[in-house]
């Protein structure tokens, strides 16, 4: 894993249980992000977005009454956006695989599995730096590209040719 400084950032972290806030607080000050602001529900922090630009937004799935799922929806696809392509981390304690490809049909760029750790968490945050993906727009779906490697066994037409894609595993 790469060593990389990620002082520089600003995150805004969405989740309604203060525990969390001082958990995730916590794992950013170690890491010696100091620049965080936290908002306990989406709708809150949908509105913060629009006063302050944050790098990256880190946001619980299970919240109410907007969850994550709704708060990255909102996110990339309302017609006030204060940025759509923000990327979004989901932390989750459900990780069933259908769960995982919903979070990812959302427009998620990473998700991560409670409980976080220290390692886990800068991972995410070193991947969203060092390998942004590209972002698709179409009728069915905005986000980053949902394509995390090429299939060296896929033959068939390839729709997005254009797309650069990352050799990292899915």
């Amino acid at each position: 894993m790469s060593s990389i400084s990620l002082e520089a950032l600003s995150l805004l972290v969405v989740d309604d249980n203060k525990h969390m806030h001082m958990v995730v607080k916590a794992i950013l000050n170690s890491m010696r992000i100091k620049n965080i602001r936290f908002s306990d529900n989406a709708a809150d922090a949908f509105m913060e977005m629009r006063n302050w630009h944050p790098d990256i937004v880190i946001s619980d799935w299970a919240m109410e009454p907007l969850d994550g799922l709704d708060f990255v929806r909102l996110v990339r696809k309302g017609d006030d956006s204060p940025n759509p392509y923000i990327p979004i981390i989901l932390l989750t304690g459900h990780t069933e695989m259908h769960r995982v490809l919903e979070a990812r049909d959302a427009g998620v760029n990473e998700i991560l599995a409670k409980p976080i750790s220290i390692k886990s968490l800068y991972s995410r945050l070193v991947s969203i730096i060092e390998q942004p993906r590209p972002f698709v727009k179409s009728k069915a779906y905005f986000g980053p590209c949902r394509r995390r490697s090429v299939d060296p066994n896929y033959s068939g037409p390839e729709r997005r040719a254009d797309v650069a894609l990352s050799d990292s595993a899915a």
